[in-house]
């Protein structure tokens, strides 16, 4: 069965979470203020993003080139960091504990289509991360991924379902090699 794209509709039940003005401001302000390069420093990106409805704990560290799709669906802890060139692609919540390690290139995908339905129908998965967490970078976690507390995700990792707390995991899938 191929995909019918001209078949695809928006689920009527899925709304983006906030109103059109905040996700217009979002979209033509924040979203463009916060991944800019040119723009050094970490706590206004704090500050803008909470603006926006994140909740976001103290002593973050936000870099820039970071993408974050809705600020509103975006939970992040304690004392984390949240590298150059991570996006955040979150059309369902994400939620990351404290002192937890996002590094380059990180790809949170909370939307994927199913591709066995002509309509290419919408599928979400929340995404939680546990604390003191490193997803190394270039690593990509699927919807409704959930990683322990203390586990790491290796370098380019490709990451669906549960990761157990305190493990390692690399490849694609991913799969356990040791432990932390």
């Amino acid at each position: 069965m191929i995909q019918r794209l001209d078949l695809y509709r928006t689920p009527p039940d899925w709304h983006p979470g906030a109103s059109l003005l905040v996700r217009y401001f979002w979209f033509c302000f924040g979203a463009p203020l916060l991944s800019a390069r040119w723009l050094p420093g970490s706590a206004w990106r704090v500050v803008l993003l909470r603006m926006f409805g994140a909740r976001i704990g103290v002593g973050c560290r936000l870099k820039p080139g970071l993408r974050v799709k809705f600020p509103w669906r975006l939970q992040v802890g304690h004392a984390c960091w949240l590298a150059e060139d991570a996006w955040i692609d979150n059309l369902a919540l994400i939620t990351i504990g404290d002192r937890v390690c996002l590094s380059q290139g990180v790809y949170l995908c909370t939307g994927n289509h199913n591709f066995r339905s002509h309509g290419f129908d919408l599928l979400l998965g929340e995404i939680r991360i546990g604390s003191d967490a490193w997803i190394a970078a270039r690593s990509v976690l699927a919807p409704g991924t959930a990683i322990g507390d203390g586990a790491v995700v290796g370098l380019g990792a490709v990451v669906s379902g549960e990761i157990p707390s305190g493990v390692i995991v690399r490849g694609n899938p991913a799969g356990v090699v040791g432990n932390r």
